[in-house]
């Protein structure tokens, strides 16, 4: 990884939040790829391994609960940060028991985004 210019990787169902994250995440000087759902995504590890990803939690197919499974079964080892608009009661503890570094709750504010990506970074090992 680069200090200087992370992988962010955005899966999210939707375009427009795909599109949004992606230049909001450039603009702040990150490299980004962004992934229509988790199947994609997992397909993508073979040959890519993001610094983090941004996750959506709920998508059809493959749900986020479903990409942090066999993230964890993988042993990837990209820290997530997840994002959800259909806040459920248990969600966030099924989240954090997954592995995930942060469970932020849409609509979210830039600087709330950006800070759990850095944190998320900076609190994974470096990969040999």
């Amino acid at each position: 990884m680069s200090q200087d210019c992370p992988l962010i990787a955005v899966i999210d169902d939707e375009d427009a939040v795909r599109t949004a994250l992606r230049r909001l995440l450039q603009s702040a000087g990150m490299k980004v790829e962004t992934f229509g759902g988790g199947g994609e995504f997992l397909a993508a590890l073979s040959t890519y391994h993001p610094d983090c990803a941004v996750l959506d939690l709920n998508m059809p197919l493959i749900s986020g609960f479903d990409v942090l499974t066999q993230l964890a079964e993988l042993r990837a080892g990209v820290p997530v940060v997840v994002i959800t608009g259909d806040d459920s009661p248990n969600a966030e503890a099924a989240v954090t028991r997954s592995g995930a570094s942060a469970y932020l709750r849409k609509p979210i504010t830039d600087r709330v985004l950006l800070a759990a990506i850095s944190a998320a970074i900076a609190n994974t090992p470096p990969r040999p």
